[in-house]
């Protein structure tokens, strides 16, 4: 079983919040702690700063290899351009270069990409959709559990219908827009920025 963060717990919201908060956090902690705290006791209760410490370095991390918005519009504006056999071999790539053994599928998927024996699907023929409803990714994720492939993920620049957005919660199903394209795009041949 794999666990997952609430979404809306406090680290939760601070791995997705400037590092620099939960920096500030510890420090506050840190110095409530001496302030309150016995002499003999404070940096016991200082050793409360050392998960926002280690949430701090997380978010950090995240955010030094995030792009930039410059250059998710560059990758925005250069996939857009490109027709999809073009795109596809890019996608390809960018998820060889991650270590997934990639092959083409049929049906809602595009992709199959696998990696430490754990197969997810990739669905990406679309990408360029101004609008994506609900059934390009109700497919999707039928196509998954009939694969009994462990993920999915829908690439779409467009917006998504609240319907569709609500069934991507609601299943686990992962929608990659601009700037994680721009992140899985990142370091290949051609790339302007």
């Amino acid at each position: 079983m794999r666990l997952k963060m609430a979404q809306n717990s406090l680290f939760a919201v601070l791995l997705r919040s400037r590092w620099w908060i939960s920096l500030l956090v510890a420090v506050a902690v840190v110095a409530a702690a001496r302030a309150l705290l016995p002499p003999q006791y404070w940096v016991f209760g200082a050793m409360g700063a050392f998960p926002f410490l280690v949430i701090a370095a997380i978010a950090l991390v995240k955010q030094w290899r995030r792009p930039s918005e410059r250059q998710t519009q560059q990758v925005v504006e250069r996939v857009r351009a490109m027709a999809w056999r073009e795109f596809a071999q890019l996608l390809e790539q960018a998820f060889a270069r991650d270590g997934y053994q990639v092959q083409r599928i049929e049906g809602a998927a595009d992709l199959a990409v696998t990696r430490a024996g754990r197969t997810a699907l990739v669905a990406a023929r679309r990408w360029k959709a101004a609008r994506h409803g609900e059934e390009g990714i109700a497919a999707l994720h039928a196509q998954m559990r009939e694969r009994d492939a462990s993920g999915c993920t829908y690439i779409a620049l467009g917006q998504l219908s609240a319907n569709a957005q609500a069934f991507a919660r609601a299943h686990g199903v992962q929608v990659m827009q601009a700037e994680g394209l721009a992140q899985l795009l990142r370091t290949l041949p051609g790339r302007t920025g």
